[in-house]
């Protein structure tokens, strides 16, 4: 961190830069009228009665008062640590743990999930890997299994897999891109308003009032997003979400917020609750779907420090 190159020292950052990944420095002591300083490098979990937190990429929070701070800049995001380095498909197969369908069947490698069309995701074929058959037969197979369950069927595919070019020539139509983002989780548990956020087991009635995607679906809805190794509800005023912990990973997901409640901080505050618990449970890693096109979705995610970890995207047949 070299503060030195515009010749003086600056704070450049402020209460509302909190979330945000940042670089501070702050004076130690004084000794023979020299200042000794410290550099701390890390998320600005809060700033509040003259006192600065800031967590670095170990977990560890970093307490400053206000008056010792003598510089402080927003960096860029950090990438993914290489200790979270996991494959896309090991990856989708968590999320797919964490958004479980009512009924599946393998084809392979491949894993076909249905949720009486809810979501494309609980309702879509998971395909890593070899169906373990010609791929054509393997699409009859797809068409044939959905059909008889009378939703549409679809192929969750990552970006760069071989098979996307197969389904290009094969005519198969592409939508929904989503990415997948990472994070350390530490820093987000250390994020405001968590204190204000209602963790439970099960989605009382002002979770599922507010959760809009259910449509005409609610007793499939229910039955998926109640699915999942430990599953967490978060309720706050205006708010919600929804967190899945599996071993070192925690999904975060079903985030909304009313639009009377937007821009108040409520995201965040959700999200550092659920990321307390997955913290308390012994997660060290977070993640979660955002569709591509999402600008506002991402901007929020980019500022809590996630990272892309890969892409994918649905398919289904032509007409």
């Amino acid at each position: 961190m070299d503060f030195a190159a515009t010749g003086r020292l600056v704070v450049r950052i402020s209460p509302a830069d909190v979330g945000k990944r940042v670089s501070v420095r702050r004076v130690l002591e004084i000794a023979d009228g020299q200042p000794t300083f410290s550099d701390t490098l890390g998320v600005l979990a809060s700033w509040d009665h003259g006192v600065v937190c800031v967590t670095r990429r170990d977990g560890e929070t970093v307490r400053i008062a206000e008056s010792a701070l003598v510089a402080g800049k927003v960096v860029p995001p950090a990438p993914v640590r290489r200790s979270a380095r996991v494959s896309p498909a090991e990856l989708q197969e968590a999320a797919s743990r964490a958004w479980p369908a009512t009924e599946s069947e393998r084809l392979g490698e491949w894993t076909l999930r249905a949720a009486g069309g809810f979501t494309r995701r609980a309702n879509s074929v998971l395909a890593h890997g070899d169906p373990q058959v010609p791929l054509d037969e393997a699409l009859e197979f797809v068409v044939r299994w959905y059909g008889e369950r009378g939703t549409t069927p679809y192929l969750q595919v990552p970006d760069d897999a071989p098979l996307a070019a197969e389904l290009d020539r094969r005519g198969w139509l592409r939508e929904a891109d989503t990415l997948v983002r990472t994070a350390p989780l530490a820093p987000l548990a250390e994020l405001p308003g968590a204190d204000a956020v209602t963790l439970t087991r099960e989605p009382g009635d002002s979770w599922l009032a507010s959760y809009h995607r259910t449509g005409d679906l609610a007793e499939q809805a229910l039955k998926v997003v109640l699915g999942g190794p430990s599953v967490w509800f978060a309720t706050a005023p205006g708010a919600i979400g929804r967190g899945v912990v599996d071993g070192r990973w925690a999904l975060f997901g079903a985030v909304e917020v009313e639009p009377a409640f937007r821009r108040q901080g409520l995201a965040t505050a959700v999200m550092a609750a659920l990321a307390r618990r997955a913290v308390e449970e012994g997660a060290s890693f977070a993640y979660l779907q955002v569709e591509a096109d999402n600008d506002a979705a991402r901007a929020l995610y980019d500022r809590m420090g996630f990272t892309t970890h890969h892409g994918y995207h649905y398919r289904r047949p032509s007409p």
